[in-house]
């Protein structure tokens, strides 16, 4: 016989702001043990997780078995698909630091330009959209973050510019399905989220390379540097816009990401900064280093070349398709928790809205075995032998263990807090700012991203109250939808669950507190100025705002 559901509480102190003071200590508990108190990313992780129950069953009043289910949910979508993206990518990075290729990659990029500043925006920025693009989640910061360590980065900074490249592409991510997810929950066309979309993310990828430069080098350092920059911004924003308006949201990142790849490529043959800057070295030269044939180059890069193809592949519908009938996924209605929790209004249009959780073990089709097939394919490439192979396969995990328990932790945590409804609570507390809500928006898409970690799930999560509440301000629900997805990909890069890859790919497994009080006032910045655009995009300029239409009757799901 199945439990009665239980419907979410979204003021249970009675008091809307001690409410959302309460719904906050989880975020606050992780984040300021995180930052400022000089706790592991674990620890802080499981203290956070703890309040969060704590919460969840002491004070919001939900079920204990649905709880403790909830956290169980959370911590096997951490291993599983997000982990396994991990633990493959930094496999197909360790064969390739051991046949040598990393650093012929490391000297071919030095041929494009010597500088750190150009090869940020190659490598973070454009080589990182792509990626996000194809295959989303943790991959494009923990390959961005991994190459940037290995062409001589400090590993800090390679950490923090893989994550603050890692923005403006992530609402067109994983071949867009955070718009096509948007577009399912609140009932809007996908085309018109997707157009909207492509007229303000834009703006930001305009920004974000010259954003990045001067976070590594300062103003001076983007004097130095400034067409490189206009040229890598420009090129993939003029791609985003066309494709996002005229064609969908699909492709965006990918063909927008290869067009900046090779505009760059393009432009550096015939224009090098003045001067060569690189940490710790401003205006040096790096030492003599031996000349690679281009055959030599060629070779280094296939991994990453098949990482690419694979990832495109793994992503496209029909091919998810078929290897789910090759092998069908595992899927497992989670005990205790699916259809036990259930969401009320404000949080969505219905009276009740039963909450699902089911876990999906899709080996196959998951974008961390196209990765590992990648890296398979790249073993006899590389001519390293199948024994060193899985030895280096085991020394991954081992040195991956501690970040994937803390992996685990974060999605908990956030797992908690969604089926408990602090979240909803959370975000509520931003709809009570009446006429100024239009520049609130984007910043509860940003919280929902920096609880969830991932543009999807803010979107899941929030669409539907973004839709009504818009409704009941009199404010056009395509913008405030809208801006709960643009507005997020700013919160992606203080999401817990980005700064734990980071710092794994890097090498720097327990500085994440340092990452996370680097990169947060940065994350912060830019949710604001998205905020302001929304703002005015709901008075002066609302001609930028397309035409909603109906409800699209077939949106892709």
């Amino acid at each position: 016989m199945d439990a009665a559901v239980w419907s979410h509480v979204y003021d249970p102190c009675g008091s809307q702001p001690l409410s959302t003071l309460v719904a906050l200590l989880p975020l606050a508990v992780l984040l300021g043990l995180l930052a400022f108190a000089g706790w592991s990313a674990t620890r802080a992780a499981a203290a956070g997780l703890a309040a969060a129950l704590t919460i969840a069953v002491g004070v919001v009043g939900m079920p204990t078995d649905a709880a403790a289910a909830a956290a169980l949910h959370g911590a096997a979508f951490g291993v599983f698909p997000i982990g396994w993206i991990i633990v493959t990518a930094m496999f197909l990075h360790a064969i390739s630091v051991e046949a040598g290729a990393l650093d012929v990659m490391k000297r071919s990029v030095a041929r494009l330009s010597a500088d750190h500043r150009v090869q940020a925006l190659l490598i973070a920025f454009s080589f990182g959209a792509f990626l996000e693009g194809a295959a989303g989640f943790g991959a494009p910061v923990a390959i961005s973050a991994a190459l940037l360590a290995g062409a001589g980065f400090p590993a800090l900074e390679a950490a923090c510019i893989a994550l603050i490249a890692n923005t403006a592409p992530v609402a067109f991510g994983a071949l867009g399905t955070p718009i096509l997810t948007l577009a399912k929950v609140t009932g809007l066309d996908e085309q018109a989220i997707s157009s909207l979309a492509g007229r303000q993310l834009p703006f930001f990828s305009l920004v974000i390379p010259a954003w990045m430069v001067v976070t590594m080098a300062g103003w001076r350092g983007l004097v130095g540097v400034w067409p490189a920059v206009l040229v890598c911004g420009t090129s993939f924003a003029s791609v985003q816009f066309v494709l996002a308006n005229f064609v969908g949201p699909a492709l965006v990142d990918v063909v927008g990401g290869i067009a900046s790849l090779v505009a760059m490529a393009i432009f550096l043959r015939w224009w090098q900064p003045r001067e060569t800057w690189r940490h710790g070295a401003a205006g040096s030269e790096p030492a003599d280093e031996p000349q690679d044939s281009p055959r030599r180059i060629a070779w280094a890069w296939m991994p990453w070349a098949f990482l690419s193809i694979a990832v495109f592949l793994w992503g496209l519908p029909p091919v998810k398709a078929g290897l789910d009938a090759l092998a069908p996924p595992l899927e497992v209605r989670v005990p205790r928790l699916d259809g036990r929790v259930a969401k009320v209004p404000p949080a969505t249009l219905e009276p009740q809205e039963v909450e699902r959780a089911v876990y999906r073990f899709n080996w196959l089709s998951a974008a961390g075995t196209g990765i590992l097939a990648a890296a398979v394919v790249s073993v006899p490439w590389l001519g390293i032998s199948a024994r060193r192979a899985w030895q280096i396969w085991l020394a991954t995990l081992r040195r991956l263990g501690p970040s994937l328990a803390t992996i685990a932790l974060m999605l908990a945590l956030a797992f908690v807090t969604r089926y408990s409804g602090t979240d909803v609570t959370l975000g509520l507390a931003l709809t009570q700012t009446g006429s100024a809500y239009a520049f609130f928006a984007p910043l509860l898409g940003w919280l929902g991203v920096a609880l969830t970690g991932s543009d999807t799930s803010s979107n899941a999560m929030f669409g539907s109250l973004q839709r009504v509440t818009a409704e009941q301000l009199g404010l056009d629900p395509l913008l405030t939808c809208t801006a709960n997805s643009t507005g997020g990909v700013m919160g992606k890069m203080i999401d817990a669950q980005s700064i734990v890859v980071s710092a794994t790919a890097t090498g720097v497994h327990r500085q994440e507190g340092a990452i996370l009080r680097r990169v947060f006032l940065h994350s912060l910045a830019l949710a604001v100025l998205m905020g302001v655009l929304v703002w005015l995009q709901a008075g002066p300029l609302a001609w930028m705002v397309p035409e909603r239409g109906q409800p699209a009757s077939s949106t892709t799901s």
